[in-house]
């Protein structure tokens, strides 16, 4: 008995059709179907029902799915075992980070780790807060940096990276750049720039004004603080931003403190578990990478 029988065996169960199987498994029906004739022969029992269009278990079969299944897990926990204690780790790692950030430190860990681990494949995703979140908790997205109003976001893990006020930006001139702080109902006088919807700043933003019973008028969107502070220059809007953001700007904006909102806005890395040794790995350079100097001023 071989693990690829076992592994032709179980693609055939769960696909319920020995074409479909091949092509999961890249081989040809043929070979799918000798090989699991042969598994047959070894066992003395028909492992699936051929009579109908899609291939069912029988009750040899149903029996032994499960030990098939576990076969293949621990064959696959051999070789992470073995790997971690030579500290060779291959694979792939999926990360993902929040439309229009520039988070050079991030950039660095991803660098740190690959030149300590160059067999595993580094993918980067880019998607609004809310979405990676979801990702990260289907398994799709790794290890994920995101803007948050939440600390830890329900059943995942999370490093704080940052966690500033928000402050409102506006050009010399505007009725708000002599005060120092401003409220809420200040602004709903205004029309607003901001983040999209499905962001951390704009979640705290949000709800602060929801608590309030207040509606802002919203008058432009963009993910980028950079195009936000352009906007805001332009007098199209007041630019709420966080304190970080709005201090790359200080030369064509000023900005003010939002008195009635104490809420902060967080910029965080959050990850599903370390069962993956990748992931551990790269948390461990990020680590790094955000407590050094140059994390100073990062931007989101």
């Amino acid at each position: 008995m071989e693990l690829r029988q076992l592994e032709y065996f179980v693609a055939v169960a769960e696909e319920r059709n020995f074409t479909r199987a091949a092509e999961r498994v890249h081989i040809s029906q043929s070979g799918v179907s000798a090989q699991i004739r042969q598994l047959e022969r070894e066992l003395g029992a028909e492992l699936f029902d051929r009579s109908a269009r899609t291939a069912t278990l029988t009750v040899a079969g149903k029996a032994a799915l499960e030990h098939a299944r576990a076969a293949l897990a621990a064959a696959g926990a051999v070789g992470q075992a073995v790997g971690e204690v030579t500290g060779l780790i291959r694979g792939g790692l999926t990360v993902g980070m929040v439309i229009g950030c520039t988070v050079t430190p991030l950039f660095d860990a991803l660098a740190a780790f690959h030149r300590a681990h160059p067999g595993v494949e580094i993918s980067l995703l880019e998607d609004n807060s809310d979405r990676l979140v979801e990702a990260v908790r289907a398994g799709i997205v790794d290890l994920a940096l995101i803007g948050t109003a939440t600390a830890t976001p329900d059943g995942l893990d999370a490093l704080t990276i940052i966690s500033e006020r928000l402050v409102v930006a506006v050009p010399a001139g505007h009725p708000l750049a002599k005060r120092r702080r401003v409220t809420l109902r200040d602004l709903a006088a205004h029309p607003i720039v901001c983040m999209p919807p499905g962001t951390g700043l704009r979640t705290v933003f949000d709800r602060a004004c929801a608590a309030q019973s207040l509606q802002p008028t919203i008058a432009l969107q963009a993910n980028a603080a950079d195009a936000i502070a352009d906007l805001a220059v332009r007098g199209l809007g007041v630019a709420v931003l966080s304190d970080s953001m709005a201090a790359s700007y200080r030369d064509r904006l000023t900005a003010c403190t939002i008195d009635d909102v104490e809420t902060p806005a967080l910029l965080a890395l959050i990850w599903k578990g370390t069962h993956n040794p990748a992931v551990r790995e790269l948390l461990v350079h990020s680590r790094q990478a955000f407590t050094d100097e140059t994390a100073t001023g990062l931007r989101r």
